[in-house]
Formats: C-alpha cells, structure tokens, sequence
C-alpha cells in the first residue's frame, strides 16, 4: 500500500492528470493533498476523485515544501510514501520494484518527461539529469552537489519521519536531505524504469531552472 503525497497550489490545470494517474498505477492509494491556499478550481478538481479514490486535502497556512511533505508523511498510514508533483503524470511504474528498492535505498526517484505546452523538449538543465542509466547518490555537475528530485519520489515513512527535510528552506529540500544522508553513509537511487511526464507550469519551480 502507498500513501501518496502531493503538494498543490493553483494547479488546476494539472492537478486531475496526476490524480488519474495515481489511480492507475497505485491501486487503492491514500492520497495527501497539501494545498497552499488556493484561489482557482483545482481543489474542486480534486473532489471530483473523492468518490473513486481514498483523499484528504489538508490546508496549511505557512508553506515550505520539506513542511508539506512531513506533514503529509505524518497523516500518512501506509508504509511506502510517494511524493508527486500536482503537474507530473505517472506513466510507467513498477511498484514491486519500487518496494524492492526501498529495502537497500533511502529513496527512489525516477525519470522526469518535460512536456512543453504537449510537446516532449530536448532535455536540458534539470532535465539532463533523468538519463536512461540507474544511478547510486546521483551527483549533479551542474549543481555541484548530489541531486534528488521530489516530483516524483518514493520514501519509506518511519525512516523519512526519522530523518525529515529541512522545514525552513523555501526550495530544493530534496538536494539538502541528498547531501545529509549521504553524509550519514545511506544511498538512494534513480530509477528511469520509474517514469512521469512533467508538465511546465508557468509557476513551477523546476521550469524556472530553481527546482
């Protein structure tokens, strides 16, 4: 079982795809919304699921992204945690080997699409990381440091819980968390047999080359 974490503000135009998708590939999940306070549709979108899927939305006030997931990971029940971007849509997983993994890694990531306005772009920045070769520890060149990404991101809860995100960074949670527990001699690993498609939002973080 799965308990699936998405952090949402003003993702309307996305937030079902990731809903549909979560539904399809991860049967009976709980999903955590996080919303940040959002003025259009998209929690409206979201209970249009309530009624074929397991939902809580919970609202916060006070918004980091390592406070919304650990939040999430706290109303969580299941042992297996996924933390999915509202603008990425599963297209390929395999959960067997997702669960396989988490017994030897502290995390497991997988590959991320970039879909511009419905067109696939040439990887670049962020998005040459997601190549097509597992990686231990993934280092980043381009950041210099060791590189996680959390739109689409599997956790074991009780460790995750031990050893939460920073809750005061306004971004990039998951390179800090990275860094620490490799630091601490644990390993994570990126999976591209793990697959989404990661839609550009004119507000996402990952689009303006800071997520």
């Amino acid at each position: 079982m799965v308990s699936v974490i998405i952090r949402n503000q003003n993702e309307a135009d996305y937030i079902g795809f990731a809903l549909q998708s979560v539904i399809d590939y991860i049967p009976k999940a709980e999903i955590i919304i996080i919303d940040n306070k959002s003025t259009d549709d998209s929690i409206e979108i979201v209970n249009l699921f309530k009624n074929v899927a397991n939902i809580k939305v919970i609202t916060i006030d006070n918004y980091s992204p390592g406070l919304s997931i650990m939040l999430g990971a706290k109303e969580a029940t299941n042992n297996t945690l996924l933390v999915l971007s509202a603008h990425s849509q599963i297209t390929h997983l395999n959960l067997n080997e997702v669960n396989d993994n988490l017994k030897n890694y502290v995390a497991v990531f997988g590959k991320q699409i970039p879909i511009y306005r419905g067109k696939k772009i040439t990887p670049r920045y962020i998005w040459s990381h997601f190549k097509d070769e597992s990686v231990t520890n993934m280092y980043s060149n381009i950041e210099a440091r060791y590189f996680l990404h959390n739109a689409f991101c599997f956790y074991n809860r009780q460790f995750l819980l031990d050893h939460p995100f920073d809750l005061s960074l306004p971004g990039k949670e998951d390179r800090y968390w990275a860094i620490d527990m490799v630091n601490q001699g644990y390993e994570y690993l990126y999976d591209p047999q793990q697959k989404v498609n990661h839609y550009y939002t004119k507000n996402g973080a990952t689009w303006k080359g800071i997520g």
